[in-house]
């Protein structure tokens, strides 16, 4: 059992795995992020910062938020992430999709399926394992 102090208000609780908060703390950000949501969904074109004043959340949530593809800027929206390979402006998330092409091929050629070997034609073993005589 892991025991740990909540990272948001201080609190014990039996840590799991992910973001170390308690489950208080957890269901209050699930608030906030539906309160978020609901309030993008009525004001689409809020502003990162409108957005972040109007729910009493921070910009660096709201970014981890796209970073984790919860949410993502409209396709209108001038704000954007940079890509974290190649600094592309992007949309949701941390890779572009040519960077993320990129590593998906580049973990397919690193684990690569055994080759089958061609058979060797096989030893006749009863003609080798007989005894000899020499005249």
């Amino acid at each position: 059992m892991d025991v740990r102090n909540c990272r948001n208000c201080g609190r014990l609780f039996n840590y799991l795995s992910g973001v170390p908060l308690c489950p208080h703390c957890v269901r209050v950000l699930d608030d906030k992020f539906q309160k978020v949501k609901n309030y993008i969904y009525e004001h689409r074109d809020a502003g990162i910062q409108e957005v972040a004043d109007e729910n009493d959340v921070s910009v660096q949530q709201l970014r981890q938020w796209v970073r984790e593809e919860k949410l993502q800027f409209s396709e209108a929206s001038q704000v954007g992430l940079a890509c974290e390979s190649c600094g592309t402006m992007i949309r949701s998330g941390r890779y572009c999709k040519k960077c993320k092409e990129k590593l998906s091929n580049n973990l397919n050629s690193a684990y690569q399926k055994p080759q089958l070997q061609p058979e060797q034609p096989k030893k006749d073993t009863n003609s080798s394992a007989r005894m000899r005589f020499l005249d």
